[in-house]
């Protein structure tokens, strides 16, 4: 906390009369900023109580009373309670960030104390109204804004330049995008990305990032604190997220298409979809098969593929044939074998989810591709063998793609398959429905 800061703490029972402030406490938990941990929560109500009563706790009486630690701990070598108390500070400033723009204090959590104190809350110097607010986005988001805006300006030249907006038209008006183009439902753009956190060292300072699979936002790093926290105790959430390098390709050969609908098109990473948004959009997924996260039950609920030892494994399970891609580590100048995965289905009764994915940046590059090209377009449909339409709303594919140097350089289409549309319905996405 700067020195400009410290000079305006306050004491709290200077500035919110007991009921003032109890009442605060139960705004800010009411809010929701704080999370579905309990242990923020009670960390909260703990400090106000003892701001009432004038007490400063120490930090082992907080782990105990609080955290529900043994009476054992040692302050010296775990650092649970710092890092508890780190993450509620932040969750009290994003508590005014979104809330309480009248107040003329507010309340704070001193660096290096375990109470709480009141400062002044900035004043607007004017009161002139101001633009809505826009929604947060973390860095990967703005990132992909940006590499976006180029694609589009450097395909829009190569467009111009090549006649290519025609074939771009027909693309579009293949029987394969019907399913998302034919109504006035809008499209949403979902990238896979990735969450990574922090583990602290002794001093609880960063180390290392972390990716773990099971772990996806902020909640469910929570999760994994409290179920395990012999070994997650000194882990921190950095508000970060990434995306596959292949997800660029993907998009300057997917957004064009998109836009030849005419429909608004949304766009947001995997880790901030919603039930409400599978509910109101068609959705477009792009990225790995790992990052399909909230969708995995639905694309392999009437699949004829199932998830092997790992993501970047698909087993056929009619003929119990293995797809298990080594595009993972290539050796320089080494080929490898990568697989592409595409899938349309049905998310409700009138939204339609499409997924261009891939194990890795090969896989998922050759599937945009695809998807982009008019004649791949008719090879699926050849493959599958249907005369109707309607057929074509749900079906998968599965690309082998092979490369050098994390290139893509020629792929084959080895499975293709009806998806089984009750399945679907019947197995891990009855939420969707209404």
């Amino acid at each position: 906390m700067s020195k400009s800061i410290q000079d305006k703490l306050l004491q709290t029972q200077d500035v919110f009369s007991s009921d003032e402030l109890e009442s605060l406490c139960r705004r800010i938990i009411a809010s929701g900023e704080l999370g579905r941990s309990r242990h923020y929560r009670g960390l909260l109500e703990y400090l106000v109580q003892c701001s009432i009563t004038k007490k400063t706790p120490k930090e082992l009486e907080l782990a105990i009373e609080v955290l529900d630690r043994s009476e054992n701990f040692d302050v010296s070598t775990d650092s649970t309670v710092r890092v508890y108390m780190h993450q509620l500070r932040k969750k009290l400033d994003a508590y005014y960030q979104n809330n309480e723009d009248g107040t003329e204090y507010r309340i704070v959590i001193p660096k290096g104390q375990y109470t709480i104190a009141a400062i002044p809350q900035p004043q607007a110097a004017e009161p002139v109204s101001r633009p809505a607010r826009m929604p947060r986005m973390n860095i990967t988001a703005g990132l992909m804004m940006v590499a976006i805006l180029l694609l589009l300006i450097n395909l829009g030249y190569m467009v111009g330049r090549d006649n290519e907006a025609d074939v771009v038209d027909r693309v579009a008006e293949h029987p394969v995008w019907n399913s998302v183009f034919g109504d006035e439902l809008p499209i949403m753009l979902v990238m896979g990305d990735y969450y990574i956190f922090g583990e602290l060292n002794a001093n609880g300072n960063v180390a290392r990032m972390v990716r773990e699979f099971n772990v996806n936002s902020r909640n469910d790093l929570e999760e994994l604190q409290f179920s395990e926290i012999e070994r997650t105790e000194n882990y921190l959430d950095l508000d970060l997220s990434y995306m596959p390098e292949g997800s660029a390709f993907a998009l300057a050969r997917i957004v064009p298409v998109l836009q030849q609908s005419g429909k608004p098109i949304n766009i947001t990473m995997m880790s901030d979809l919603t039930t409400a948004d599978i509910r109101s959009n068609h959705i477009v997924y792009i990225g790995y098969i790992s990052a399909l996260e909230k969708l995995t039950s639905m694309a392999f609920a009437g699949s004829g593929l199932s998830i092997g030892r790992s993501y970047d494994e698909l087993v056929n399970m009619d003929t119990e044939e293995y797809y298990t891609s080594d595009a993972g580590l290539p050796e320089d100048g080494e080929p490898f074998r990568d697989y592409g995965m595409f899938s349309t289905f049905p998310a409700s009764n009138t939204s339609q989810v499409i997924l261009i994915s891939g194990m890795r940046d090969a896989g998922l590059m050759h599937t945009a591709q695809a998807l982009s090209d008019n004649k791949a377009l008719d090879d699926l449909v050849v493959a599958i063998d249907t005369d109707t339409d309607e057929a074509l709303g749900s079906f998968e594919a599965l690309y082998e793609v092979y490369g050098i140097d994390r290139m893509n350089f020629d792929a084959d289409l080895v499975y293709a398959r009806q998806l089984n549309s009750d399945q679907i319905w019947g197995t891990g996405s009855t939420i969707y429905q209404y």
